[in-house]
């Protein structure tokens, strides 16, 4: 008892041995926290549906060993009680590399993920663009966070320095906004789904077509005369959309007609509604129906809606329903009236 109380007491009065002694037992923990989340959180992580805690536990799993052994050399370090702290911020320096390192695999880990996910979509040639683009700002970030630790480990005051890049990403930031404002726009327009590429929209300006893609900066619409438009994303993003495609691609077409007064209105919904419901693109349910809408000066205004299946049916099928509504109304003895004016005169006395 005598010979280990002795040997204790030589090892903690001896500065180098206890160091010696907390890296040994900092690597020994360091071995088994590794080997832990190897034969263990490993496994369970494959089992979860989500691939979060897989990322997670594979990039920590590389480096858990150097982060707990640098840890212990750092505590080692700080019962040396050396009059220098060089080494002291070294392993400090070391260390956040380290967290750098992880946290920009996972990050590429995770973009890998996400873009694989999205490899069978039709619809994620934005997310395709936006994904890259977002990786290398978050690690951009990440760098720099990464830097601004390092000096301060090294007790450098990065103060003047901050403030020089403050006022130069300012003038940046002012020289590049209307850039910056269409690249954040097309992030908003894919995370708040307004559209995807086919979708048939009417722009608030007026213009209609179908999505071509969905860039950066601008978004490329095609016209229904062939004409290609390039839209930038930030006036798309604060722009009132019509979107034909959702909720569905069913459509309700609208054919406005007036007939002469003093015609049966019964009887115009009922053979209005029957010439409709014969046209091949007209959906049966819902069922088309005939409205009468109004008295105008001239005519009985009515409407006439009917329900097509897709978008590209709506501009054929109205000008059939047109076409219907016509020849059905002269084959029933309705007539279509026109402005008029009435003239009546006094013969002078």
């Amino acid at each position: 008892m005598d010979i280990a109380g002795n040997v204790y007491t030589f090892m903690m009065e001896n500065r180098y041995l206890k160091f010696l002694a907390v890296v040994l037992l900092a690597a020994v923990l360091a071995l088994l926290v590794n080997l832990v989340v190897r034969k263990l959180l490993k496994p369970l992580a494959k089992k979860t549906r989500t691939v979060v805690d897989d990322i997670v536990i594979k990039n920590l799993s590389s480096m858990i060993f150097y982060i707990i052994l640098l840890i212990g050399i750092r505590a080692g370090i700080s019962g040396l009680k050396l009059e220098t702290g060089v080494v002291h911020n070294a392993v400090d320096t070391i260390l956040i590399l380290i967290v750098i390192r992880i946290l920009i695999k996972m990050i590429s880990n995770f973009a890998d993920h996400w873009m694989n996910a999205w490899q069978n979509r039709t619809d994620a040639r934005a997310e395709e663009r936006l994904i890259p683009f977002l990786q290398k700002i978050i690690k951009a970030v990440v760098i720099i966070l990464g830097v601004i630790f390092i000096f301060n480990a090294w007790k450098v005051n990065i103060s003047p320095l901050l403030a020089t890049a403050g006022i130069a990403g300012l003038a940046i930031g002012l020289a590049v906004k209307d850039s910056l404002g269409n690249i954040l726009g097309g992030l908003q327009l894919v995370l708040d789904k307004t559209f995807k590429v086919g979708d048939k929209v009417e722009l608030d300006s007026g213009e209609l077509g179908v999505i071509m893609d969905i860039g950066l900066r601008s978004t490329k619409m095609k016209t229904y005369d062939n004409e290609v438009i390039f839209i930038p994303n930030g006036y798309l993003a604060n722009s009132k959309i019509k979107n034909f495609t959702q909720p569905d691609l069913s459509l309700r077409v609208n054919v406005y007609f007036g007939v002469e007064y003093g015609s049966d209105t019964g009887q115009v919904r009922e053979v209005v509604a029957g010439a409709i419901q014969k046209l091949e693109q007209v959906l049966s349910e819902p069922p088309p129906v005939v409205q009468f809408l109004k008295m105008s000066d001239y005519s009985l205004d009515f409407v006439a809606r009917a329900w097509v299946s897709e978008f590209s049916l709506a501009y054929g099928t109205s000008l059939e329903m047109t076409d219907a509504i016509y020849r059905v109304l002269n084959e029933a003895g309705i007539e279509i009236p026109f402005p008029t004016h009435t003239v009546y005169s006094k013969a002078p006395k």
